[in-house]
């Protein structure tokens, strides 16, 4: 008696994504192969320092710059061990990508931009605008693509998120609570909109106070441009120094004022450090000296602007922070993402060209200027922002070649 054979059922679907098409894969094995090739000069980068140590060479030699000659092997170290890291986070990254494991490929890729803007840092204190920061330029560029691609949430999900947002952000504005934190555990969203915005706004704003206060109190009647950047009427220190206050104090916008007013002024004197050692390092530029004042640390930060920034930092968040909600909030609703990416994208542009700018101004103050086989940022550079120019823009600034880094 002939059986009837079971009918066949089809297996049950995972919810594993679809395989990465071949040329991801093909990137996966790149990144293997460069990975092993990293790791090898960085070793062989390590034996050789380790034979001329032993020999001993005087790495002190290196430069004539005095204490800069430390900082700048102090960075190459650090490059180093960023570079030894890199390697290995790529050699696992080829791994997932071949394997296909999609959620902690765009995991690692997320770690791996941290690293590569720091590498990338890194390589423009040593080196300058050179074409060595072109790879770990693009390798941000490659793992932000990676991780969107790898992410669902941010691909099948990506555009029902978007349409819900968006009735979302009609309602809230109707009602007054946009950008509002929904969570009630902070003031505002931490969202980038919101972020972007309070850099922007506090760009502007910290101009225009310390236009004000050089003229009221550092020197009476006279007026000084104090802008950061070559357009626009913009000081990055307050921008970045308010993102920082804000995400930190956002969950604490009701405590207690004294804590308040400590913790801005630690964050804000230690951004003010950071920002004055990373211009005299990089470009030999010195913005401002506190040498002889009250509790001064190295002539960049002193008690007297640990206080300003702990008071501006409590205004800030007390005060300040709904009014800056609110003007935000009179962009439609439907324009505000729109019109934030075209102004971030002209930010990036003017704070990229600013670099550029500061890098070829140290290098002609420094002699080291080829103008002959230059790129043409660089003679683009040359022609429209020449000493003259940068003194004029940048009129706090004084260039002290002899304090860079430069390797």
């Amino acid at each position: 008696m002939q059986t009837k054979s079971k009918p066949k059922h089809l297996k049950p679907k995972s919810g594993t994504p679809d395989k990465y098409p071949w040329f991801i894969r093909l990137y996966g094995i790149l990144s293997i192969i460069a990975s092993g090739i990293q790791i090898a000069a960085v070793v062989f980068a390590v034996l050789s320092l380790i034979a001329l140590a032993r020999e001993g060479f005087d790495f002190s030699q290196l430069d004539a710059k005095g204490h800069a000659s430390i900082t700048t092997i102090i960075i190459a170290i650090v490059l180093l061990v960023v570079s030894i890291v890199l390697a290995i986070m790529f050699l696992v990254l080829g791994i997932r990508l071949i394997k296909n494991k999609p959620h902690k490929a765009a995991t690692l890729c997320h770690i791996m931009i941290a690293f590569e803007a720091i590498d990338l840092v890194c390589r423009f204190m040593l080196v300058g605008m050179d074409a060595d920061l072109i790879a770990p330029f693009a390798n941000m560029l490659i793992l932000f693509a990676l991780e969107a691609y790898s992410d669902p949430s941010l691909r099948a999900e990506r555009n029902k998120k978007r349409r819900d947002q968006e009735l979302a952000d009609k309602e809230a504005q109707e009602k007054g609570t946009l950008g509002r934190d929904a969570s009630g555990k902070g003031y505002i969203t931490l969202n980038f909109f919101n972020v972007f915005w309070v850099f922007v706004i506090c760009c502007v704003i910290g101009l225009i106070l310390e236009i004000i206060w050089h003229m009221t109190v550092v020197d009476p009647g006279v007026y000084q441009d104090r802008a950061g950047l070559l357009y626009g009427p913009f000081s990055p220190i307050y921008g970045f120094g308010a993102v920082l206050m804000t995400v930190a104090l956002n969950r604490y916008y009701k405590s207690n004022p004294i804590v308040v007013f400590l913790v801005a002024g630690l964050i804000g004197a230690a951004f003010e450090y950071f920002v004055s050692w990373f211009f005299e390092t990089a470009f030999g530029i010195i913005a401002w000296d506190y040498s002889g004042t009250f509790l001064n640390i190295n002539g960049r930060v002193n008690f007297m602007f640990f206080c300003i920034w702990g008071a501006l930092g409590f205004v800030w968040v007390r005060f300040l922070l709904p009014i800056m909600l609110k003007a935000v909030n009179i962009i439609p609703w439907n324009l505000r993402y729109g019109i934030t990416a075209v102004a971030a994208a002209l930010l990036i542009v003017d704070g990229g060209l600013t670099l550029a700018a500061f890098d070829c101004w140290y290098e002609r103050t420094a002699g080291t200027m080829d103008y002959e086989n230059c790129s043409a940022i660089v003679a683009f550079c040359n022609e429209h922002y020449d000493n003259e120019f940068m003194q004029n823009r940048f009129q706090s600034m004084t260039m002290h070649t002899e304090n860079a880094s430069r390797a």
